[in-house]
């Protein structure tokens, strides 16, 4: 009786401290941002190039809508542009309004 209920216990907590794999609507994009790590591209038209800054673009809007709660479109603006937008949006203080910092990027359209 007492191997049950330490198999039974065993198993509970195994349940409870197991990662939890396919409960994630989305799939994260930092193991597809890794790939690019370290690589080097021909220019801004290189097809790598674009792929990594649309991926990065998706991932920051993400992010700082997590974070900050603002809705920007990655059309708008280039990875990097969002790279810099949110270490101001960390850096602001309370009463400062976001759109002060946002009109300091140009946007791509």
């Amino acid at each position: 009786m007492k191997r049950i209920l330490i198999l039974i216990s065993v198993w509970i907590l195994f349940l409870i401290f197991s990662p939890r794999l396919g409960l994630t609507k989305e799939e994260s994009p930092i193991p597809k941002l890794t790939t690019f790590y370290g690589k080097s591209y021909k220019g801004v038209q290189d097809p790598e190039f674009i792929s990594y800054d649309q991926l990065l673009r998706n991932y920051l809007v993400q992010r700082i809508h997590k974070n900050f709660g603002i809705r920007l479109d990655p059309k708008n603006y280039s990875g990097f542009d969002l790279l810099e937008i949110e270490s101001l949006f960390k850096c602001k203080k309370a009463n400062e309004p976001f759109d002060l910092f946002l009109r300091m990027f140009p946007r791509y359209q």
